[in-house]
């Protein structure tokens, strides 16, 4: 899961056109087919379902539903399911096609989805999220399915979320069938056929990605500062292994408020204060409140906006003092925000290369669910810390070849990928 954000009104807006003028931009680069184009410009699917659930109270209440799946040509879809105020059919189309780019460099056989409830979930109690989740499991139908679309958790959804969805989805299957479809969501706890380590592979790829750009740049981890906006699975996880590494936390943001200390924050004292103060980061005594306003001009080397999207826009921008942002969120950097920092010489590990480790570590789930497997928690982070290498090794040098920034390079990469697919398998009929 990833955590929420202190900005409470964040635009939901902009993300589809943000993800649109970066593929346009890679695109015309690359001079991409203008057939293909047209194919990756759309989605193949767009599911909106409303659904009935009964409240604790007895009331029924209707909920609304989404899942767009974008393109499949490298396999089945694979995307989170978020629950979320901003959940909207926009939001899910350009997290979709994120979700597309993602899994093409990372050289997954996936395709791009997601989707999700538009609720706050803080508002419900865990009865009714599961009956939430299970009604919306139903709803979906065969529009998921361990072949065709695979789940995975996102925004306020977790391990318990996915065993609520695998259980719902395999009880409308016939008995001899069940077993067969453990993966179709991924995520899951340990007991109901989750992957070791999968827990903290988003968080292990954000910071094994700052540990690649620092080695690339002959950098010291050591006591450098960084801030983190996000305190969720991968803001906790990101920290955790960046702190092992000698840099230094000096301030987070969760949905609640942000704090700081210039002396460092312990990441798991923290950890520990967040979940017994009902999910908020405030109050906690060996730090100081700071206003959330403020939180991204503070003196840092490192930022990681572990959030929501649209969170770095031209209005901050200016203010950001790191030389190195690493995208844990989807989508946290406005595109205009980036030419500014991009001018300013910031470096960006775009989202697409640095939270890819979370659908990394969701293949190797699925691949151990489909195979019959079970790997060590060693073998998981060996095989993740390598796939991470590559794609991230492959992206810098595209940079340099191309002199284009990150972003731009991880694009391409992906495109080119999917390209190579359709000029290959051409189009039916």
């Amino acid at each position: 899961m990833i955590a929420k954000v202190a900005s409470k009104k964040a635009p939901k807006q902009g993300m589809l056109e943000n993800v649109m003028r970066q593929f346009d931009n890679a695109a015309d680069i690359i001079d991409l087919n203008t057939n293909i184009r047209k194919i990756l410009e759309v989605t193949n699917n767009e599911i909106v379902v409303h659904f009935p659930v009964r409240m604790d109270n007895g009331e029924v209440e209707i909920f609304t539903g989404y899942r767009v799946q974008h393109n499949n040509a490298l396999g089945p879809y694979k995307g989170g399911l978020r629950y979320h105020p901003t959940v909207d059919i926009d939001a899910a189309k350009a997290l979709a096609m994120w979700m597309t780019w993602k899994t093409s460099l990372a050289g997954l056989p996936y395709g791009g989805a997601k989707g999700g409830i538009q609720l706050d979930p803080n508002k419900y109690s865990d009865t009714e999220l599961e009956r939430i989740t299970r009604r919306f499991t139903y709803a979906l139908g065969d529009n998921i399915g361990p072949e065709l679309d695979i789940p995975a958790p996102d925004v306020n959804t977790n391990p318990q979320t996915m065993a609520w969805i695998l259980d719902t989805y395999m009880s409308t299957k016939s008995p001899a069938e069940r077993s067969t479809n453990m993966h179709v969501v991924t995520g899951k706890p340990i007991g109901a056929g989750g992957s070791k380590g999968r827990d903290r592979a988003t968080g292990f790829g954000v910071f094994l990605t700052i540990k690649f750009w620092a080695e690339s740049h002959n950098v010291d981890l050591k006591d450098k500062k960084f801030i983190v906006q996000g305190f969720g699975n991968v803001g906790y996880w990101a920290a955790y292994f960046l702190v092992n590494e000698g840099a230094i936390l000096t301030a987070v943001q969760d949905a609640y408020g942000s704090i700081a200390n210039e002396e460092g924050i312990n990441v798991d004292q923290l950890f520990d204060y967040q979940k017994g103060n009902k999910g908020s980061i405030l109050g906690y005594a060996k730090a100081r409140t700071i206003d959330s306003k403020d939180f991204f001009s503070l003196d840092c080397d490192i930022c990681i906006p572990a959030a929501l999207g649209n969170q770095i826009t031209p209005k901050n921008a200016h203010k950001l003092k790191a030389y190195l942002i690493a995208e844990g969120a989807n989508g946290p950097t406005d595109v205009d925000a980036e030419e500014i920092l991009l001018k300013k010489g910031i470096d960006i590990i775009p989202d697409i290369l640095c939270n890819s480790g979370g659908v990394i570590g969701s293949y190797f789930e699925w691949l151990q669910n489909r195979n019959g497997e079970i790997w060590s928690l060693d073998e998981v982070m060996e095989k993740l810390e390598k796939k991470m290498k590559e794609s991230f090794t492959t992206v810098i040098e595209t940079s340099k070849k191309r002199n284009v920034d990150m972003r731009t390079a991880a694009f391409i990469i992906a495109i080119e990928r999917l390209e190579e697919a359709y000029v290959q398998r051409g189009i039916f009929p």
